[in-house]
């Protein structure tokens, strides 16, 4: 969004300096105007409006489709830096070996090495360094597989910003794709509360609402979001964002959450099998 110029230009220094170089670099300007100067050989997109995070990664998969060349994708938040020089080659190295690999997820952790509890993608998980597959992946630092986007498509852009990655996670899942999170895979990212801004509660419920009607099975829709209210009431401190939250869910209930292609019994099992069924 052209706020963070300085930890943009550090997030580009770190891919330069892979030790197995990206073939494409996109930088998105999501509503920013004008993006800062960019080193030679990034190509920058400047969008009139804000996409939200779902629209500005959409645009920046079709930029890379555009060349032609790109077989795997991976998005970095602006505000991350990669501390190591291998990370694109072990991901490479990856995908080489596991044909079937949909999406790979990167640890995250802050300055002093802390990974948030949120930000291990298994319930219940305490160990961030426990690698294997998940069912769902962190939106900060992850690789996509091309071919597997042009499966499955690409990110629901109504959705804006909260829950894309579980509703593209699902998607792949159910169309035999396999998650990785692969802790050794490090996006450095500064600690922050996902609660931070109003909007949060509003999206996060609307969205909650839009994953069920998008893509659970009609029995599995009224038993997970029924989980999530009562979650939500038990954990929220904020009367306001509790608020907030429930307005958002009402908005989620009376609007069109776009096609709806409820996933297989078998893919259900499967995620039950992983440790995390559809249901929370």
């Amino acid at each position: 969004m052209g706020t963070r110029p300085a930890e943009l230009g550090a997030l580009l220094d770190s891919v330069a300096r892979q030790d197995e170089p990206a073939a494409r670099v996109v930088v998105v300007g999501n509503g920013t105007g004008s993006l800062p100067p960019l080193p030679d050989g990034v190509t920058g997109v400047e969008l009139p409006e804000n996409r939200g995070v779902t629209g500005g990664r959409n645009v920046a998969i079709d930029t890379l489709r555009s060349f032609g060349d790109v077989d795997v994708l991976v998005d970095l938040d602006d505000d991350g830096l990669l501390v190591d020089t291998d990370v694109f080659r072990r991901l490479a190295d990856l995908y080489e070996t596991e044909p079937e690999l949909g999406v790979v997820s990167f640890r995250i952790a802050d300055e002093r090495g802390e990974t948030q509890r949120r930000h291990v993608p298994r319930l219940g998980a305490k160990d961030p360094m426990r690698a294997g597959e998940v069912t769902t992946f962190l939106g900060g630092g992850h690789g996509l597989s091309m071919p597997m986007l042009e499966r499955i498509g690409g990110w629901p852009e109504d959705f804006f910003f909260t829950h894309e990655e579980t509703d593209l996670a699902w998607r792949a899942l159910d169309a035999g794709w396999r998650i990785r999170y692969q802790p050794e895979l490090l996006l450095q990212h500064p600690k922050t509360s996902p609660a931070r801004h109003d909007v949060y509660y509003r999206m996060t419920a609307r969205n909650r609402v839009w994953l069920a009607k998008r893509n659970l099975p009609a029995p599995l829709v009224p038993f997970y979001l029924a989980v999530w209210v009562l979650l939500t009431v038990a954990r929220t401190r904020s009367p306001r964002g509790l608020k907030s939250w429930f307005a958002g869910f009402g908005e989620g209930l009376r609007a069109p959450a776009g096609p709806r292609r409820p996933m297989r019994w078998s893919t259900v099992a499967r995620m039950t099998r992983l440790g995390r069924p559809p249901i929370i």
